[in-house]
């Protein structure tokens, strides 16, 4: 096989930029990395062949900046752009920038990139290609009246939903008709900030709901596949925590329309490359179309372990204009796969990011276990990017399997000097809903989180009662008499008195 590109330029950071070094190094491909001016020392630098500094920490001014990524891109001699996820990863500007610079953009077409992104239109064509979506309006608005009356015609509990945005943002819940119009306010102003667009849309609230998304692959010459779905259910603040391949609910049947509804989603979309179609899923098995992400994403590693295939390759052959293969007997699925996203946030402050100096740095190795890193010991986590550290995937040939590997892989890992998700992904990975499969989308925000703020105080109240305790213990040694009839005695402390002691399950720093 010959190399599909001479050098390709990765318009990212992190994990992911390391991820598609590494994928271009398995093709024989060179890779130039772009960071910025705060990312001088980062590992994605190390992982490529060669790194060019696109701007200062200020991601519009770096990672964000179009002409600045091109320009790089151009001067270095690539001649193809892989944006990775984030940032300019489904920016149609981006694309239609490297076409004018003579750049292949390693994705999707602009078209595909302009539909994916806007979700009332993705809606529409869905709608017409018999995919199946969830009930609700199909024009944006920004009228207040006329959203009012589909409101009454929907129902309730319903969904705001900003036109143009995406995790959460412009997104409010209503759960009757008085709450209507502050919402609709609310929405409005948080999408035209965010997004330059205030027009949202409404969508019935189906709660409780699985979200589960299928890995789509296609080439230019008309061939679209699927490899399996991933559960997606385990989010918080709309954003995924854990992922796993297959859903622990989904039959044959229902995978097979899944997946079936997954490619001609990509078809009436005109799709190209990685990507992926997510969908909202009841107990009975109906599903609905949520969006598609027109970018690999951040949990395709669980699929990788399942069909042992290559996503990355696979994206850069596909955008050199490589056909996949006829005989699709290679993609045969096995076992599980879970993956965790390892994170700089302080479990003991709301999860809030931990930037500063990894001072050491130890991540898990193993049978079945796979990690894709960004950091190393010294790595600097930067306060202005997301802090994802890690991804760790467990393999198994059963899903306890996976899960009890993930466990053990999260309490191997060390990181010191920034806090750490780990305990608190093991305690997602522990809780009885998770162990038995029974996720939702609402359960690590209505019912794991709360029982882990209860434990979390039991284990304080626990704490300050034994150090009581024991400094009365110690007070009390002071005053007895020394022995022997004389002389000084020094009291022991309680560091010297406190052998046993052990921090909590997942309270190593």
């Amino acid at each position: 096989m010959t190399a599909p590109f001479k050098k390709v330029f990765i318009a990212n950071r992190g994990e992911i930029a390391v991820r598609v070094a590494r994928g271009c190094r398995l093709l024989g491909v060179r890779s130039v990395a772009a960071y910025s001016e705060v990312d001088a020392d980062a590992v994605h630098v190390e992982a490529a062949d060669e790194a060019v500094c696109v701007g200062p920490a200020e991601a519009l001014k770096s990672y964000l900046d179009v002409d600045a990524v091109v320009a790089a891109a151009r001067d270095s001699g690539c001649d193809a752009v892989h944006p990775g996820y984030g940032f300019l990863a489904e920016n149609a500007a981006l694309a239609e920038a490297c076409a004018a610079a003579d750049l292949v953009f390693v994705g999707p077409p602009v078209e595909a990139l302009r539909l994916a992104g806007d979700k009332v239109a993705a809606r529409q064509t869905m709608h017409a290609a018999g995919v199946p979506v969830v009930p609700g309006t199909f024009e944006a608005s920004g009228d207040a009246t006329e959203l009012r009356n589909s409101a009454d015609e929907l129902g309730y509990p319903l969904l705001i939903k900003a036109c143009g945005g995406g995790g959460g943002t412009g997104m409010r819940k209503v759960a009757s008709a008085d709450a209507l119009d502050a919402a609709l306010e609310e929405a409005a102003a948080e999408a035209g900030s965010a997004f330059g667009d205030a027009s949202v849309y409404l969508e019935k609230l189906i709660a409780p709901v699985r979200h589960v998304e299928v890995q789509v692959l296609a080439d230019a010459h008309g061939a679209t596949i699927a490899l399996g779905e991933r559960e997606c259910s385990i989010q918080r603040r709309h954003q995924k925590v854990i992922e796993e391949s297959p859903s622990p609910v989904v039959t044959d049947d229902v995978r097979d329309a899944l997946c079936q509804a997954a490619c001609d989603a990509a078809r009436a979309a005109g799709y190209v490359n990685a990507g992926t179609v997510e969908f909202l899923l009841q107990d009975d098995g109906t599903f609905y179309f949520l969006e598609m992400n027109a970018r690999i994403q951040v949990e395709h590693p669980v699929t990788e372990m399942r069909f042992g295939v290559d996503l990355v390759a696979w994206q850069l052959r596909v955008a050199s204009g490589e056909p996949l293969p006829p005989d699709l007997g290679w993609l045969e699925p096995r076992g599980w796969a879970i993956e965790a996203r390892l994170y700089a946030e302080d479990p003991d402050m709301g999860l809030l990011p931990s930037p500063g100096r990894i001072a050491f740095a130890e991540l898990p190795q193993g049978p079945g276990i796979r990690v894709d890193a960004g950091i190393r010991t010294g790595s600097q986590v930067p306060m202005e990017y997301d802090p994802i550290l890690a991804k760790i995937i467990a393999w198994g040939e059963d899903r306890e399997t996976a899960r009890l590997r993930l466990d053990r892989a999260l309490a191997e890992t060390v990181v010191l000097g920034v806090a750490s998700n780990a305990a608190f992904l093991r305690r997602i990975l522990a809780h009885p809903a998770f162990v038995e499969g029974r996720t939702h989308t609402a359960l690590l925000e209505d019912e794991i989180m709360p029982a882990m703020a209860g434990a979390d105080a039991r284990t304080r109240e626990v704490a300050l009662v034994a150090a009581a305790l024991t400094l009365d213990g110690a007070v009390g040694a002071a005053q007895v008499a020394p022995r022997g009839g004389g002389g000084r005695q020094t009291v022991p402390g309680p560091w010297e008195t406190l052998r046993g002691m052990r921090f909590p399950e997942g309270g190593r720093r």
